[in-house]
């Protein structure tokens, strides 16, 4: 069994420079370590290029999961693809340098703690994650709009060939399910998505609005169904440790400077997922 450890992160946003400088002092502390990235790296598909190739040359592996700002066709990107051009793009990056995308057999960590299957995950939101008295999404689009409490997603990140966020949400659902349900038997699964699988890490949310971008009660249940011994998520910029049916959930974000720089810990320090800390 090798020494390495099984670590995570998230939400690095390098287009800030302070996170950038973070991003190129992460190192490992063992050759054989793997690297969990749950999403929100950039915008700008050269500024994720450069990323993956830094983070794949130093890490054993390094493995991907989409988050929405990578999704999105910013006006400084003068790669102009949208919705699923832009995902399979993204995936191309990841395969030409060794990075483990959505789209690829979930590899085995063997590691310390192991063995565990690695499952990342890209499954979107449908707005389901409503406040109270919205029915609809509809409904919590107008509340959030009425408060002024918008994601940018609603500029940046278009569904193409989908009709709506909902659409291609339901679309990658199904073909999430259906990988996750040919799991191996006996194997417990780390679950790596961008968006916590249940709804209760949003309610801490200083907007409760904002929770409509936040991920979908359509897998609400995933973290039992499919034998999670850990949900590694970001997104919500709020990194902590929480149980839910008595599976640990890790919130492994760095955030923007505005926020890490009121932190008491180092920022950009990687969660460990396995050996269980």
């Amino acid at each position: 069994m090798s020494s390495g450890r099984l670590l995570a992160i998230s939400d690095l946003h390098i287009g800030y420079p302070e996170n950038r400088a973070i991003l190129e002092d992460l190192r490992p502390s063992s050759p054989d370590d793997w690297l969990l990235v749950a999403g929100d790296v950039c915008e700008i598909l050269a500024d994720f290029e450069w990323a993956m190739r830094l983070l794949s040359g130093r890490w054993a592996r390094v493995v991907w999961a989409p988050g929405n700002h990578e999704l999105w066709t910013h006006p400084r990107d003068p790669v102009t693809l949208r919705g699923e051009a832009r995902y399979r793009r993204l995936v191309e990056v990841c395969r030409s340098l060794g990075v483990t995308t959505p789209e690829d057999p979930y590899p085995v960590w063997e590691g310390a703690g192991g063995p565990a299957v690695i499952a990342p995950l890209f499954v979107l939101y449908d707005y389901s994650f409503r406040t109270p008295g919205a029915r609809t999404a509809e409904e919590a689009l107008a509340l959030a709009y009425e408060t002024g409490v918008v994601c940018s997603d609603e500029m940046f990140l278009h569904p193409d060939p989908y009709p709506s966020r909902q659409a291609w949400c339901a679309a990658r659902l199904e073909e999430t399910e259906r990988r996750l349900r040919e799991l191996p038997d006996g194997l417990p699964v780390i679950l790596v998505n961008h968006y916590p699988l249940v709804r209760e890490p949003t309610r801490i949310l200083r907007y409760p609005e904002f929770a409509i971008w936040c991920g979908t009660e359509a897998t609400a249940a995933w973290h039992l169904r499919f034998r999670a011994a850990t949900v590694v998520y970001g997104h919500l910029h709020i990194p902590r440790t929480t149980w839910h049916d008595g599976v640990r959930f890790e919130e492994v974000s760095v955030g923007y400077p505005r926020e890490w720089k009121l932190r008491a810990t180092l920022p950009g320090r990687p969660r460990q997922i396995l050996p269980v800390p």
